[in-house]
């Protein structure tokens, strides 16, 4: 079992390395940004920027907890000794970023012997760092997070994203024509980690989404679900690449028989 003690060390690593990365990625963004690389499609991209957060982090996290393992999202992946393993997201949201638009974040995850214990998300642009630590609750900056008060389906606000392979994508926006008419809208933000704080902070009353890596989703999960919010993928099952859903307890019981029967955990 972990130790308070432990817990509250690596949260402070975690807010300082989304820190660190939070001002490096907006203080120091070119305005000649490019694409240095395309992941599962051409328009899928990394940047030049996601490359130096992720070694910001890495350094950070070498120095500070060595014996640590590591899994990123631009190739980092080690698998320490001490039972500690960081998740990290140097970037979520990189075409946001790339186009300068302000949804984007820095998302770092601590697991203790495979159980998400640290969620940190920094948003930069908002000004905005959310935290959660297992059994602590979540918050944003010193302020409790509580997921919105249950409302009917149809007067659920949710958010979602769609893969950058065209033909999931065309799965998926054959999923929202079914699930918008039952709704009071579907918002798509652009990035996993900030929709599933904004469950947390009650500014959506849900989020779903199929193909999110463990990077993608690891922190905010953990803080949508300490803020209250169910959270999980296809019908006992947790939140995976297969399908992940953030929600507020009652749109959660309406929502996921939805998704199941609409296929949104298949191409």
């Amino acid at each position: 079992m972990i130790s308070e003690e432990l817990k509250a060390e690596l949260l402070e690593v975690a807010l300082e390395a989304a820190r660190q990365a939070g001002e490096l990625l907006r203080d120091g963004r070119p305005a000649d940004l490019a694409v240095a690389a395309t992941k599962s499609s051409p328009i899928d991209v990394v940047t030049e920027m996601d490359i130096a957060a992720e070694k910001l982090i890495t350094g950070l996290l070498a120095e500070r907890r060595p014996e640590d393992g590591l899994l990123g999202e631009e190739g980092a992946d080690t698998p320490g000794t001490s039972g500690v393993r960081w998740v990290v997201d140097p970037l979520d949201g990189t075409v946001n970023y790339l186009y300068g638009l302000p949804s984007w974040g820095v998302s770092i995850a601590a697991e203790y012997r495979g159980e998400t214990v640290v969620g940190v998300v920094a948003a930069p642009m908002r000004g905005e760092t959310y935290h959660a630590v297992l059994g602590g609750g979540a918050w944003l900056g010193g302020e409790r997070l509580a997921c919105r008060a249950d409302a009917p389906l149809d007067q659920a606000l949710l958010s979602t994203g769609f893969a950058y392979v065209q033909t999931r994508r065309a799965h998926q926006a054959e999923v929202v024509r079914r699930i918008i008419p039952l709704v009071r809208d579907i918002r798509r933000g652009g990035s996993a980690a900030l929709d599933l704080c904004d469950v947390a902070a009650g500014r959506l009353d849900g989020h779903y989404e199929r193909g999110l890596n463990p990077w993608d989703l690891a922190a905010g999960e953990l803080i949508a679900r300490e803020a209250g919010a169910l959270t999980g993928g296809r019908p006992g099952e947790p939140a995976s690449g297969e399908l992940t859903l953030a929600a507020s307890p009652a749109v959660f019981a309406s929502l996921q028989p939805l998704l199941e029967e609409a296929g949104a955990w298949h191409d």
